[in-house]
């Protein structure tokens, strides 16, 4: 092989006259003017879904067709200082949170390599310098070059990857609001099972004093003569459930602030200052501003992951069918080669190389076809499950709406059944003591005195924890991401330790 011969590559080597260098930039531009055509495959449109026209409680006078007025119900609803400041800190510091915002930034990325395919998909710069001797002779060849490789989108078909990956990244936006709305909700139920588990026990335990002094007046007059062994036996066996009763409530409660650390991305062990002082359960107003189902549903975070993960589908569909096209591919280079290093630059050594080539799968055509096909289906059934989800949204919203209302009735009749059961203690005490009654009269009254109290406490719980439930159904909370960049969704010790770890994310992870 003459060293002297200039090569690129494994194309033949031309070389450069004088005004060729058009043909190059009139073939790119050629490129970039038949990558505009129409992209194949069917364009997506937002489908219908069945939506009531309106909530089957609307005529109830606590519920209004106003939207909620602040993102931030939590504050609103409860007015507790404790709620908000678990709730920030969850916000700042859960760790699943974090790992959906890693899952945006993914999407972030997959979509920006998606974006780059549309450009010239293989450059690659080259050089080499080589120096041998054969025969007393020593022979040097330099050379520089670049490639250049480029599909045309003819068919759209890297518009169609854009398209699907812009939607997976609107998905990974709403799955990032669907852990927001859980994690707000979640944290502020567990606050309230704690303060509830919390006024179990004060309850429990001031039925403990009443029925020590019923222990104690039975074994009064059991000393007196009055009575047998049996009323203080009945006593003490009613005490020592309650006490039992408050272990058991004890364990729910540590429990529960368990759970509530780790929502809070905290050992358990750190986290006992934030519920340190005691609080009563929160308390809520009756009414409530649910907005009109068409506004809201749509809006819910579930629904917009299945609509965009349908809408990521349906370009899988067009991507799919370009499949069955011919692939339209432009490729050259450019370089220079000399057996002087001085030389290198001079036009004599200059040489460039440009074809078009295409690439059509005509004996694949069955294959490409079912993945068509295959495409088509999994789209149809994203689309069903869409629909369902909207469905199912609605179903959720009504539950929680019925369950809000008729926890505030069951709030005012056990108000009133535990007035009654105070009445009947007091009562059968002092007829017990006048002998006017048995023992079974006091006992029967004090344990249904226990649980009628122990029942308004769980109830006090639920209507704080239904009225939660009704703006999770909702998707209440979502909004305060207030359209945050990816990367503004992690916190700045995450990204400097990115950043740390490799010069890539730098002027990305600010």
């Amino acid at each position: 092989m003459d060293s002297r011969k200039p090569s690129i590559g494994n194309s033949d080597v031309v070389i450069l006259g004088h005004g060729r260098l058009d043909i190059i930039a009139l073939g790119l531009l050629l490129a970039i003017l038949l990558s505009g055509c129409t992209a194949l495959g069917p364009n997506y449109a937002q489908p219908e879904a069945a939506v009531g026209p309106n909530w089957l409680e609307i005529e109830d006078p606590l519920v209004t067709s106003e939207p909620p007025a602040d993102p931030k119900w939590w504050q609103t609803a409860f007015q507790d200082p404790d709620i908000d400041q678990l709730v920030e800190t969850a916000l700042e510091q859960n760790l699943t949170l974090r790992s959906a915002g890693l899952r945006v930034l993914q999407s972030q990325q997959r979509l920006a390599i998606a974006v780059g395919n549309q450009f010239p998909q293989q450059q690659q710069a080259s050089g080499s310098a080589s120096r041998q001797k054969s025969g007393g002779i020593t022979f040097e060849n330099y050379s520089l070059g670049f490639n250049l490789s480029w599909e045309v989108d003819f068919w759209g078909r890297f518009s169609r990857q854009v398209e699907s990956a812009s939607a997976e990244l609107d998905a990974s936006v709403s799955g990032y609001d669907s852990v927001l709305v859980s994690l707000v909700s979640q944290v502020a139920q567990n606050y309230i099972l704690i303060r509830t588990f919390q006024d179990r026990v004060d309850v429990a335990r001031e039925n403990i004093k009443l029925q020590e002094e019923s222990l104690r007046i039975s074994k009064a007059k059991f000393d007196a003569g009055e009575v047998s062994e049996l009323d203080m036996d009945q006593a003490e066996s009613l005490l020592n459930n309650t006490k039992a009763t408050v272990s058991s409530l004890e364990v729910s409660l540590q429990q529960l602030k368990n759970s509530l650390a780790i929502l809070l991305g905290k050992p358990p062990q750190e986290f006992s200052y934030l519920v340190g002082e005691k609080r009563g359960i929160p308390t809520v107003r009756a009414d409530i501003a649910l907005g009109m189902p068409q506004d809201l549903i749509r809006r819910r975070p579930d629904v917009r992951i299945a609509e965009r993960q349908l809408a990521a589908q349906s370009a899988q569909i067009g991507f799919a069918v370009t499949e069955l096209y011919p692939h339209f591919s432009i490729s050259g280079a450019i370089g220079t080669s000399a057996v002087n290093i001085n030389d290198l630059f001079n036009s004599a050594g200059q040489t460039w190389n440009l074809f078009g080539l295409f690439e059509w799968n005509i004996f694949n055509y069955g294959r490409l076809k079912s993945n068509v096909r295959l495409q088509d289906a999994l789209f149809q059934q994203l689309l069903v499950d869409y629909r369902n989800t909207v469905l199912q949204a609605q179903v959720d919203v009504e539950n929680a709406i019925v369950a809000y209302l008729k926890s505030h009735e069951q709030l005012a009749a056990y108000r009133l059944a535990v007035a009654a059961s105070q009445r009947a203690v007091d009562v059968s005490k002092t007829q017990y003591q006048e002998g006017l009654v048995s023992f079974n009269t006091v006992i029967t009254n004090l344990t249904s005195h226990v649980q009628q109290q122990d029942r308004l406490s769980s109830t006090r719980g639920s209507v704080a924890d239904n009225l939660v439930q009704v703006y999770k159904a909702l998707g209440g909370g979502w909004e305060i991401r207030a359209n945050k960049d990816p990367v503004d969704l992690l916190p700045p010790a995450m990204k400097e330790e990115m950043r740390e770890r490799t010069k890539a994310w730098e002027g990305v992870l600010q």
